[in-house]
């Protein structure tokens, strides 16, 4: 499969249905010796109040991710410790 096969693809959570982001909107990790993706990396949404603050990131695992359909790619992960990263702009 190719990066850009990827691109648009929706990511669900298969422990509780919650819908992390789209491929797309987001960045990748990837193992320059190998070439293959380590993570990928969503930026939480943000609104009003908070978009003046410092953003953060989920981080998804490749080997979190147990499908990858036609327009949904789904994970599993434990949304109450998500790896989350903080940058700011």
């Amino acid at each position: 499969m190719r990066l850009g096969e990827l691109v648009g693809k929706e990511i669900v959570n298969i422990n509780n249905g919650a819908r992390l982001g789209v491929v797309g909107e987001s960045d990748v990790t990837i193992d320059l010796e190998t070439g293959t993706i380590r993570s990928i990396i969503l930026p939480r949404r943000s609104n009003f109040i908070n978009m003046w603050m410092d953003k953060q990131q989920m981080v998804i695992p490749w080997d979190s991710i147990r499908k990858i359909g036609e327009e949904v790619i789904i994970v599993e992960m434990d949304q109450c410790n998500p790896v989350l990263h903080r940058y700011s702009y």
